[in-house]
């Protein structure tokens, strides 16, 4: 599915923003100054990536979220007594749920 493709594409981006960032670290200051400056420009460019990605992945889930919560609108705006039926089902079920107690 498209929902695992991208699930791993964050994971496999943000693995390679921590072990960017874990070489940052372990950079010791004995390094030339040229190479230190090129490892922190590739530490921004992927955390960066990842903002981005990460933002763009929150969008989607918003806009799904969204789509199923107007689905489940319309549902019950043309079927009304069928969400009556299923609120009182659910009803009853949490009742004896909690009677148990």
């Amino acid at each position: 599915m498209a929902n695992d493709s991208t699930s791993e594409q964050l994971r496999a981006e943000l693995k390679s923003l921590a072990d960017t960032l874990e070489e940052v670290l372990n950079s010791s200051t004995d390094k030339p100054k040229a190479e230190l400056e090129k490892i922190r420009a590739k530490a921004e460019s992927a955390l960066q990536g990842s903002r981005a990605r990460l933002n763009a992945a929150g969008e989607k889930v918003a806009a799904q979220t969204k789509e199923i919560a107007d689905r489940a609108d319309s549902y019950v705006h043309d079927n009304p007594w069928t969400g009556v039926g299923i609120g009182a089902a659910v009803g009853v079920v949490l009742g004896v749920l909690l009677a148990r107690r």
